[in-house]
């Protein structure tokens, strides 16, 4: 038996006002999985999918939607909030003989269905909690195509919120959505923790701001946003705050995954029309941490999904920390609203390495390794290789596994022998301000220019060839170098070297130009 056809007008008038007052994207997320069940005593009960959109709708919306039922229909006094159920009890299914066996397999189509609540006890009291009974033989379960699966086996937990006002009556109870608990959390490396970091003058800030979060009972950072170069250790701060605080509290739920991946589930959720699964995982855990913030740039629909998942856990208290190569207020195509809540919290740069911090790590990887390595070996490799830390142990790794491979004692003369390709690299490359200056002084121009607004072509183009020159001979990136000049975009450096690479295979002179520039650097 279905509810009765005023009560759903009702609700169909106070849904529309709703939808006009909270906006299109607010009403479908939160407000149109909603269905009403019944009508008693001046209550109204409402039904929900999950426990965590009980949780929002009670928080955000029961207020507005008791005062617009109390406008429709006086008689209305609360309103309940109960939360539905994938393998509910047969009883509690309004019109059940009318659903075919296709139809009750489908888990999302029982929960847009209205329910018959009248003739059961309308509270579970908490002092007697329900024993949770098995699930019958061929019980649906929830479609894989979610993209989550649970660890536990299914069981029934009885839920029930109430708001607006005490009643003598208990409302219904019905059985809670299953959870999702799959581990989404990416593989943390054990080699990555806070004993393994080597810390020193360009990441101490970062490695402090990390340890506090890390060993912080309460939130004191919120959000930690970590940013620096390739290479120079972010990646392995995150992963050691994730080590450390799942040792310090193992009941903590800790969710650590690239922007990547969280893109990835997003769309995964849109796809199989699953958002309000996708928004309970990621919004009931206590740590959220994202790496690489910045793939999500110039993706509005991931961004929106990232907002509202933010604001939600900053406003439960949870802690969030997050990555990326560059600050907040450097992040090219991040809607201003996000950017503006990413530096909330503390913004913790990582320096490039100095000498003595490339040194450290050398030592400090070289007795990991259980490895005999002359110090004029490793103060070479430190002076050579500065781009990043990758590249450090790269080359360490390199030397060592040649002298364990081949039977060498590691000396200065086989680490060069060894690596020749590598120190060449190194050797070559030049400063972003070198190349800024030789290009100015041969088109004449100030090397102001290049950090300039101005696009007369006789600025322009020298810059495009700089730019150029910037990505042919130094290891910086993209976002890196169009920082140098002048704050750029990314897509201003990558059209710059297509418009060089163009111009060098039509214009002899123009190539020319490009060549004995990069000769007079490369010397």
């Amino acid at each position: 038996m279905s509810v009765g056809v005023s009560l759903d007008q009702q609700w169909a008038r106070i849904r529309g006002r709703l939808k006009e007052e909270v906006g299109e994207i607010a009403y479908r997320s939160w407000l149109q999985p909603l269905s009403v069940a019944s009508l008693i005593g001046g209550e109204v009960c409402i039904v929900v999918p999950t426990r965590f959109m009980r949780d929002w709708v009670l928080t955000h919306y029961a207020d507005r939607i008791r005062a617009l039922w109390s406008g429709e229909n006086p008689e209305v006094q609360s309103i309940d909030v109960i939360v539905a159920s994938t393998n509910p009890p047969a009883a509690l299914v309004a019109d059940n003989d009318d659903i075919d066996d296709d139809r009750a397999a489908q888990p999302r189509a029982f929960e847009q269905r209205a329910f018959d609540t009248r003739g059961f006890d309308q509270r579970v009291a908490e002092s007697r909690p329900a024993p949770r009974p098995a699930p019958p033989p061929g019980a649906p379960l929830r479609p894989s195509e979610s993209g989550f699966s649970a660890d536990a086996a299914p069981s029934t937990v009885y839920t029930s919120a109430s708001y607006g006002g005490a009643s003598d009556e208990s409302p219904t109870a019905v059985p809670a959505i299953l959870e999702d608990r799959s581990d989404l959390s990416a593989a943390l490396d054990p080699r990555f923790t806070f004993e393994n970091f080597v810390v020193g003058k360009p990441n101490e800030l970062a490695h402090a701001a990390a340890r506090r979060v890390a060993d912080a009972t309460a939130v004191t950072f919120n959000p930690l946003f970590l940013y620096g170069g390739v290479g120079l250790g972010k990646t392995h701060l995150m992963h050691a705050l994730a080590w450390q605080i799942r040792k310090n509290d193992p009941n903590r739920k800790v969710l650590y995954l690239s922007a990547e991946k969280f893109m990835y589930q997003f769309i995964r959720a849109l796809r199989f029309k699953d958002t309000m699964a996708f928004k309970q995982q990621f919004r009931s855990v206590d740590v959220l941490m994202i790496d690489d913030v910045q793939f999500i740039s110039g993706k509005d629909s991931t961004q929106e999904e990232f907002f509202h998942t933010f604001n939600a856990l900053v406003d439960q208290n949870r802690q969030v920390i997050i990555s990326a190569d560059k600050s907040p207020s450097d992040l090219e195509g991040m809607e201003e609203r996000l950017r503006s809540r990413l530096g909330w919290g503390l913004v913790a740069d990582i320096h490039p390495t100095t000498y003595e911090l490339r040194l450290g790590i050398l030592q400090a990887k070289a007795d990991a390794l259980q490895a005999s390595i002359p110090m004029k070996v490793l103060e070479f490799l430190a002076h050579k290789i500065t781009s990043n830390v990758r590249e450090l142990e790269g080359a360490l790794n390199r030397i060592v596994a040649h002298a364990e491979l081949v039977g060498r004692s590691i000396s200065l003369e086989t680490t060069q022998e060894v690596l020749h390709d590598l120190l060449r690299a190194n050797d070559r490359r030049v400063t972003i301000d070198e190349i800024q200056k030789r290009v100015a002084e041969h088109y004449n121009i100030r090397v102001a220019d290049m950090h300039s607004a101005r696009r007369a072509r006789a600025v322009a183009r020298p810059r495009q060839i700089a730019m150029y020159l910037a990505k042919q001979l130094t290891a910086r990136s993209l976002p890196e170098i169009g920082r140098k000049f002048g704050g750029r975009d990314h897509t201003t450096v990558m059209h710059a070297v297509k418009k060089v690479d163009e111009l060098r295979a039509t214009d002899p002179s123009f190539a020319e130009d490009v060549e004995l520039l990069r000769r007079m650097l490369e010397s």
